[in-house]
Order: structure tokens, then sequence, then C-alpha cells
């Protein structure tokens, strides 16, 4: 088979593969890590003058 032909079997063998998906109980997070960040120093004109620059 060359290079890109399509196989039907791999696709199909894909399909299966893709809708067995085990999904257990213990997969839920329990604890979160990390930070987030929130700049909302802008005022709404200074962020609409911002948006007009891009859409330029």
């Amino acid at each position: 088979m060359s290079m890109g032909a399509y196989d039907d079997e791999e696709h199909e063998r894909r399909e299966r593969k893709n809708t067995e998906v085990d999904i257990s109980e213990d997969d839920d997070r329990t604890e979160y890590r990390g930070e987030v960040e929130y700049d909302g120093g802008e005022s709404t004109e200074e962020l609409l003058d911002q948006f007009k620059e891009i859409n330029s």
C-alpha cells in the first residue's frame, strides 16, 4: 500500500478504539494546582480602541 492510501481496516480499528473509552470513578480531580491571573486595569474605551486597531 502506498503512502496516504485509504486503509478501510485501519479506519474501522480506530473507530472501535475511539468508541471504547474507559471512564472510571477515580478519574475525578480532587486537588488543583496552578494560578489564574486577571488584568482588568483597562477601561472599556481602551479595549474598544484596541479592538478597532486590531480589526483595521
